[in-house]
């Protein structure tokens, strides 16, 4: 994995150090013994490639040095300074200006290289980080379909309530109008001025020289009656509801059972309640 970032920034080192050593070979010889020259870029190629490996080594202790790297910059700064300044003297000083970034390019290399170091990770953490972010994305697509189904059935419910409720409303709409014609024919029937003359024709009279007023019927919540109420008037006495049970019983050879005697006693008109009516049985049957 660091041969992405290494083998770029070896080669551009390399091709840098022997650029500038023959820049300064080429400038410089013409005005000293090439020797000299030789010596000058090989010593500033030789300060750029000492620094470069101190640099190296702190970084493989996992250590940095500020002193160092400004040491190193410097190195490339004279470098790329010496090339410029060969390539002004020059007739084709586009061409040589166009190479004279290369020293600062290669310590921009080997700067992206610390950095992938510094950032590198082993392959189980990757496998690792791989797979939580995998795990992240399915649980956020579940939620995000969760959501979504969720979101489709509150509309399907609410559709429904809206249409059952239209139709509820349409429903009660209808019949409120119906009944208020209903109510209007009626109103109309018992003001027509043949009512009262038809009412006295069917009906007798209250109080004399009174017609009686036809009302409307009115709508409003009963009150149920109960069962008491309705034996209150006219309800047969423990004696006689003895002696007419005991004639039912009897009426028939054998006597009757409890069921048959209720029923041909109900179906005769009487009225009693079931607790009486067993009461009497009870009592007729000891």
């Amino acid at each position: 994995m660091n041969a992405k970032t290494v083998l770029p920034a070896v080669g551009m080192t390399a091709v840098s150090m022997v650029l500038t050593l023959a820049v300064v070979m080429m400038w410089l010889g013409t005005a000293m013994p090439w020797p000299v020259a030789l010596v000058v870029g090989l010593g500033i190629d030789g300060g750029w490639l000492a620094t470069l490996a101190y640099e190296r080594r702190l970084a493989a202790q996992g250590d940095h040095s500020t002193p160092v790297t400004a040491v190193g910059w410097s190195f490339g700064l004279i470098a790329t300074g010496v090339l410029v300044a060969h390539a002004l003297t020059e007739e084709s000083a586009g061409a040589w200006l166009a190479v004279a970034w290369l020293p600062i390019a290669a310590k921009a290399l080997w700067l992206v290289h610390g950095l992938w170091e510094r950032t590198a990770l082993t392959g189980e953490a990757l496998d690792a980080i791989q797979g939580i972010q995998q795990e992240a994305r399915d649980e956020a697509a579940v939620a995000r379909a969760r959501l979504r189904s969720e979101a489709a059935t509150e509309e399907t419910r609410l559709t429904a309530v809206t249409q059952a409720g239209a139709r509820v409303a349409h429903v009660q709409a209808k019949t409120a109008d119906t009944l208020s014609r209903a109510w209007s024919t009626l109103e109309s029937a018992r003001e027509g001025e043949g009512t009262g003359r038809a009412l006295t024709s069917v009906t007798s009279r209250v109080t004399p020289g009174v017609t009686p007023r036809w009302e409307l019927p009115v709508w409003g919540p009963t009150e149920p009656v109960s069962a008491f109420a309705l034996e209150s008037v006219g309800a047969l006495t423990d004696e006689a509801l003895d002696a007419l049970v005991d004639q039912i019983r009897h009426s028939e050879t054998p006597a009757l059972s409890y069921r048959e005697m209720a029923s041909r006693f109900r179906t005769a008109g009487h009225s009693a309640s079931e607790v009486r009516l067993r009461a009497a049985w009870k009592r007729v049957a000891a």
